[in-house]
């Protein structure tokens, strides 16, 4: 049986359901095809969803099978194999709980983030001692030292994202709620974070707004959540919401659509780009 992996890679996602399009497109049933690897039909179907990896193989056996040409499936077999390639993150296994490992990848992957945060300053966009003030504050507070260091480490290596060539957009809403609520007792923790946003906010490959109290309720209040929207045509749109001790991550369609019309809602009432930077500036005095 195909080996079980922490969490899957986006390629090992892209060409799971690559490798589903074309068992369709030959009319053949997952029982059908675990028969010609003389598998469990289960073992097909974790392939198909990414939940183990790309046995290569099996893989080759499939792709024959489907009909598909020698030099596709040469092609193919190169991109499983660099899928099937611990992530940069996995070096932080020690403290990277399982669920949030395909959020880190999905990151790595996406071209538009588009993020809606009530509580606290996204992690992409928070500063070293932010960083720490939040983890410390957390249910990871009630570990190690050490393990809230490693954490602080794997939240600033995920924002060499935003650096680095061809950085995703990212866009963030915010609630005034993240800009009134002091992480530290010491203000310049606040003061250097919103210092960071509004230096992040003249970066043309991110967007920033705040959702102001005068503004009124919106349908976003309930939970913060991330959509992510990719190059690839096989991946489609999906929404990660976060709870206490894991995540959901969303993919229909009806989901991912309701997700986004309620962050375009939200934008459009929102405050502009130029009024956010003002109101960080007014924060920041305050701090």
């Amino acid at each position: 049986m195909s080996e079980r992996r922490a969490a899957p890679t986006v390629g090992q996602v892209v060409l799971g359901r690559r490798l589903q399009e074309l068992r369709d497109a030959a009319g053949l049933k997952r029982e059908e095809a675990a028969k010609v690897l003389r598998v469990a039909p289960a073992t097909v179907r974790r392939m198909e969803t990414a939940e183990v990896a790309l046995k290569i193989p099996y893989v080759q056996v499939l792709l024959t099978t489907y009909g598909v040409p020698e030099e596709e499936i040469a092609s193919f077999v190169r991109l499983a194999e660099e899928a099937n390639q611990p992530g940069w993150w996995q070096r932080y296994h020690d403290v990277l709980p399982d669920w949030f490992s395909l959020h880190v990848s999905l990151e790595g992957a996406a071209r538009i983030i588009r993020s809606y945060e009530p509580h606290f300053v996204p992690g992409l966009l928070q500063t070293e001692d932010y960083a720490r003030a939040v983890l410390e504050a957390g249910t990871v507070g009630q570990g190690r030292p050490q393990d809230i260091e490693r954490h602080v480490a794997l939240r600033l290596a995920r924002q060499k994202l935003l650096t680095g060539e061809n950085p995703p957009h990212l866009w963030v809403i915010m609630d005034e709620t993240v800009l009134r609520r002091p992480v530290s007792i010491r203000s310049q923790v606040m003061r250097d974070q919103l210092g960071h946003l509004l230096e992040a906010s003249e970066n043309p490959a991110i967007t920033l707004q705040v959702a102001e109290y005068d503004s009124g309720p919106h349908p976003g209040t309930y939970t913060p959540f991330v959509l992510f929207r990719f190059a690839e045509p096989e991946l489609p749109d999906m929404v990660y919401s976060e709870y206490l001790t894991g995540a959901l991550y969303l993919d229909s369609r009806t989901e991912v659509a309701l997700h986004l019309e309620v962050l375009d809602h939200m934008s459009a009432k929102a405050a502009s780009v130029t009024r956010t930077r003002e109101i960080l500036r007014e924060y920041r005095d305050r701090f």
